[in-house]
This record gives C-alpha cells, sequence and structure tokens, in this order.
C-alpha cells in the first residue's frame, strides 16, 4: 500500500489528529524562509506527543550538517529530507554524522532532474514541483524514473487517488492542500488519508 506523509505540522492538534490517522510519516518543517517553519525546540514538544507508529521526518534546505544530526540525536526527528542546494559531497558528510534515512527533494521540470534523482545516493528521493506551491508538475517525466519515491506537488484528497493508481509512487506527501487559513484541517487531512487508503481508517 501506498504510504504517507503529511507535512508541515506546527501545533500540538495537529499532532493529535495524526495520532488518529497513523500517517506513515509526518514533516516538521525547519526551513526559516517557510511559512510552516517551526523551532526545534517547539518540534522537540510535539514529537514527545507523536505516536511512535509514525516517522518524524525533518525538512531542511541548506542546513549545516551537524544541526541535523544533533535534532536526530535528540529524537526530534527520525529521517531527513533535503529540499535545498545538498550535493553529493553533503549528503556523503551528513551519513558520517548520523545513519538516518536520507529523503533527497529533486524539483522535477525535465528529463534531466529525473536523471539526476536516479543518480540521487539518498535513501529515497521526493519529486515535487518546488517550494511548497502546491502546484502539480508534469507527471509524465515519471515514466523515467528507475528507483521508488515519494510524490508531491498539487496533491489533494481529490486527485490523490487517481495519482497513485496511474504512478504507484512508494509515498506520497501533501501539506497546503490540508489547510484552511494557513492551518491543518483535520477534515482535509482525514479525506486525503481515506482517499489514499480508498477504504478509510
Amino acid at each position: 500500500m501506498t504510504k504517507i506523509k503529511l507535512c508541515g505540522l506546527t501545533r500540538p492538534c495537529d499532532i493529535a489528529y495524526v495520532n488518529e490517522l497513523l500517517p506513515e510519516y509526518i514533516g516538521f518543517v525547519f526551513a526559516k524562509k517557510s511559512r510552516r517553519y517551526i523551532a526545534p525546540e517547539n518540534a522537540q514538544v510535539l514529537q514527545r506527543q507523536l505516536s511512535d507508529r509514525i516517522i518524524p521526518v525533518g525538512v531542511f534546505v541548506n542546513e549545516k550538517p551537524d544541526i541535523i544530526a544533533g535534532l536526530v540525536k535528540h529524537n526530534v526527528i527520525r529521517a531527513v529530507q533535503l529540499h535545498g542546494n545538498e550535493s553529493e559531497a553533503y549528503i556523503s558528510t551528513l551519513r558520517e554524522l548520523t545513519d538516518c534515512p536520507i529523503i533527497k527533494a529533486f524539483r522535477i521540470e525535465s528529463e534531466a532532474d529525473i536523471r539526476r534523482a536516479n543518480a540521487s545516493s539518498a535513501d529515497s528521493v521526493l519529486l515535487d514541483s518546488g517550494g511548497g506551491t502546491g502546484e502539480i508538475f508534469d507527471h509524465s517525466l515519471i515514466k523515467h524514473i528507475t528507483r521508488p519515491y515519494f510524490l508531491a506537488g498539487g496533491l489533494t484528497p481529490e486527485n490523490v487517488q487517481a495519482a497513485i493508481e496511474r504512478l504507484n509512487p512508494f509515498a506520497v506527501d501533501a501539506s497546503s492542500s490540508l489547510e484552511t487559513d494557513g492551518f491543518k484541517d483535520k477534515k482535509k487531512m482525514t479525506a486525503f488519508v481515506n482517499a489514499v487508503r480508498k477504504d478509510g481508517l
């Protein structure tokens, strides 16, 4: 079954929502320019309330590897998602500091981007339209992917099941489509999870 990642959680009620829905992954955004940014100390508080059945993923943009490793060491996150210009050398350095899974995000605009994703040494790749815009990229490019991937970008409760049936991603990732007035909406989150799982919980 396709796995689910619900990203950009910032409030205790968001954690209460996901503890009911039990997606496989949730995301804490540590990129300060994001409107979904959460301070590490606040993420630690929320992580302590999170079901241990859910993997908390830290989302970073060109962060110092030692800062990421520190968040892993203190159990704030159990996986890392890189959304910047992190190179293969950067990933290698991060691996020296922590053995947690690394997900590298790629903005997909051409076949060249898919080739870069295929060649990445990260444990997993995430294919996105980029920047948390909630827009869909050209899914026809995915036919060239040769590895399991997280699918992101413009996925909604209304279109996610069709995307799964057509593309068979390892996991789907949503954030902006799950919000009302900039905050996570339990009804939208529930609808998304139920759409992925077809028959609901």
